[in-house]
């Protein structure tokens, strides 16, 4: 009678295992035929060369765009999750990625087969080649930019505004006077305090690396000090009534669990810092920088150099962004927002 149970129990699970295998091999299927008919509709549209595309040849490039974007909507469907589920995480890659290609495939054929001058919008490949012919140069500018002057200004302006955040919730005064003068500067524009800065501490680096910390500092210092205020009155009274000092209740309490706001403080100004860095260098630098030679690319009409450049400051953002996330992940697994 066990055994008739347990067959009974398994044959449901096992139905639906080969369902859900069926459905991962006609998706793999329909992935492969439509990557084979993205490739032939852009093979042929180079071969008619920019502009040359023939009128079915445009009419094929617009359906295999449709079929893709069918695509994307049949593995949604099939892979989200059932009732009020989390969706998985890897749900969210196969859209991420896979509603990234179809972009990039529209830019590329459209580029090519309507022959859309590369001044406005340089084809995808255009693109890949200068990043991979100047990659050397885009290092160095990287370095220059990124390694030299966003993260030291990013890093000193988020630890100033960590511990002025503690001042503020340790002295009323200060919160009072400092968090309204902090939405004030926030509000300042970039382009209006970069060349200031750049006469103030000359064309190198730590111009640069002072606009990464203003544009830090302020944004750091106003969702720190909401999470500082997260702390309930009664665990307060609790901590008071052991006879903790105000750097264990600071430890203990009141720190942890303006964590998630600290975290989203940091990841809001990791694109600030970079912009500020690269907007700075748009008014004075050394002959390197991604400012600089955004500036220099767009004089000479280079306009995929210019990609290249956004493109390699969108990855590294991505990245520092993604190891933010995992760092919160590590240190805030309690909170609610992170338990599913």
């Amino acid at each position: 009678m066990t055994a008739v149970l347990r067959a009974q129990q398994a044959a449901p699970v096992s139905a639906q295992g080969l369902k859900t295998g069926a459905h991962a091999t006609r998706l793999a299927v329909l992935t492969m035929a439509w990557s084979i008919a993205a490739a032939i509709t852009l093979w042929l549209a180079h071969r008619a060369g920019f502009g040359n595309a023939s009128t079915a040849l445009r009419l094929a490039g617009a359906l295999v765009l449709a079929g893709g974007s069918v695509l994307l909507q049949y593995a949604c469907q099939r892979y989200a999750p059932a009732g009020d589920g989390p969706e998985p995480h890897g749900l969210r890659l196969l859209m991420a990625t896979g509603l990234g290609l179809l972009m990039l495939y529209a830019a590329e054929f459209a580029c090519v087969a309507l022959g859309i001058p590369a001044i406005l919008l340089p084809a995808p490949s255009q693109v890949v080649q200068a990043l991979w012919a100047q990659r050397q140069l885009l290092a160095a500018d990287a370095m220059q930019t990124i390694v030299r002057a966003m993260l030291p200004g990013w890093l000193l302006g988020s630890a100033l505004a960590i511990v002025t955040a503690v001042l503020c919730d340790r002295f009323s005064f200060l919160r009072r006077g400092l968090l309204p003068l902090g939405h004030f500067i926030a509000a300042l524009p970039i382009v209006g305090l970069a060349p200031i800065f750049v006469m103030w501490f000359g064309f190198d680096w730590p111009s640069k690396a002072a606009i990464a910390l203003v544009v830090t500092f302020f944004p750091v210092l106003i969702n720190t000090a909401a999470g500082l205020q997260q702390a309930g009155a009664m665990e307060r009274d609790l901590m008071h009534a052991y006879a903790a000092s105000p750097m264990q209740t600071l430890r203990w309490l009141t720190l942890p669990a303006a964590l998630p706001f600290i975290f989203n403080g940091l990841r809001i100004t990791v694109p600030l810092a970079l912009i500020g860095a690269i907007v700075a260098e748009f008014f004075g630098t050394p002959i390197v920088g991604m400012g600089f030679r955004m500036s220099v690319s767009l004089g000479q009409m280079a306009m995929p150099m210019v990609w290249a450049e956004i493109v390699v400051a969108a990855v590294i953002a991505m990245a520092l962004v993604a190891l933010l996330v995992a760092l919160e992940r590590r240190l805030t697994f309690w909170h609610p927002s992170l338990r599913t």
